[in-house]
């Protein structure tokens, strides 16, 4: 049986990955106190007041995460449906890693307007929204109008998650190629919510020379088939370079892949500066696998892969950052918070090898790393 099979088998045979547990015991006396007639004097405590009912309920620790189904892992436009066993998944890691309760919630609706309305019915419900899967670029629109419309935390994980770990590791990875990391000039391939995510942080960081690649070659300004996202990264093209990803790489000191599987070739890493840096995440099959890269003569390679070191994972990111928001009563998940939980990661691996810049999982020192750099 592979690993597909087996997967299968075992959604199957426990009909899912979650289910709610109670807080007290049921008995006739807590009853009365839990339901009627007492929990009415919960109700008029909380009536009116957010902050409130965060004190008679679960919304002090519960996160909503939010999918149409539109860009669901590599698998694409699988709708609701196919979204929820990853949402459930999204909702079991809240849970493990930083015991933060989440519901999943798949949504048959898909424009941005029908998105952005549905989430904000709901909000009173929860104490953060974590918004997973939907594509771009009505993602960026979507997180930024909930986010100006929201009082809780708000965080489109597939952009700023991915970006946050992708930080985290290029800060230890320039360190042992003794480059300053604010000097690398950085070649990217997919524009989509993570790279747009991933290339707007690594400028806010600093570094200055970022050339993105979509599937029509560099985003140049000789281009006009560009949408506004895409309009935006043009600024980090300082020299307006053109042509293909092979022109994009060519002596780069780091590749960011996004993308999809088998685009970077043993050529390009070999056209690319001294001691090359390669973060292919393309899932569930990296742009060029760590043994070509190798071979190529890679200096640091990181995947989404956890069969591979430097596995760049979200779920370094995003159970700390809705730990930190939801304890220390943040409404909004700022820029200056994502660099800080990045450096707050880095800072985790002591001593870094080229094999170890970013942590492991279920490292227990992660969660209280992030949430305390999310004040």
């Amino acid at each position: 049986m592979d690993i597909y099979e087996e997967a299968l088998q075992l959604h199957k045979d426990k009909k899912g990955k979650i289910s709610t547990s109670l807080r007290g015991e049921v008995t006739p006396d807590t009853l009365k106190l839990f339901y009627s007639p007492g929990v009415a004097e919960a109700s008029r405590y909380a009536q009116g007041s957010k902050e409130k009912l965060k004190e008679v309920s679960w919304t002090n620790n519960l996160v909503a995460v939010v999918s149409d189904g539109s860009a669901v892992l590599g698998l694409g436009d699988i709708g609701p449906e196919g979204a929820m066993p990853v949402m459930e998944g999204k909702a079991l890691l809240f849970k493990h890693f930083a015991d933060i309760d989440a519901v999943p919630i798949v949504l048959n609706v898909h424009t941005a307007d029908e998105i952005v309305e549905t989430v904000k019915r709901i909000a009173p419900s929860f104490g953060g929204i974590n918004l997973e899967d939907i594509a771009a670029p009505k993602c960026f629109e979507i997180e930024e109008r909930l986010k100006a419309e929201l009082d809780i935390p708000v965080f489109h994980d597939d952009q700023h998650g991915t970006a946050i770990v992708t930080l985290a590791g290029l800060i230890n990875a320039a360190k042992l190629a003794e480059k300053d990391i604010k000097s690398l000039r950085v070649a990217m391939v997919g524009a989509g919510a993570a790279g747009v995510a991933i290339a707007k942080l690594l400028a806010l960081y600093g570094i200055t020379d970022i050339v993105m690649v979509d599937s029509k070659g560099i985003i140049s300004s000789d281009r006009d088939d560009l949408n506004e996202q895409k309009k935006s990264l043009l600024r980090l093209n300082t020299e307006n370079r053109t042509g293909s990803l092979q022109d994009a790489v060519k002596g780069a000191d780091v590749f960011i892949g996004v993308s999809k599987a088998g685009l970077l070739t043993k050529e390009m890493v070999q056209s690319m500066a001294e001691k090359p840096i390669i973060f292919a995440m393309a899932n569930p099959d990296p742009e060029i696998t760590p043994d070509e890269a190798k071979e190529a003569g890679a200096f640091i390679i990181a995947t989404g892969r956890s069969d591979y070191p430097n596995q760049v994972n979200n779920v370094l990111g995003f159970p700390g950052i809705f730990r930190g928001a939801l304890d220390n009563n943040v409404n909004k998940i700022t820029d200056d918070h994502k660099l800080a939980a990045a450096e707050a990661l880095a800072n985790l691996v002591e001593n870094p090898t080229t094999e170890f810049i970013i942590p492991n999982p279920f490292d227990e020192k992660i969660v209280t790393a992030v949430a305390n750099s999310i004040v």
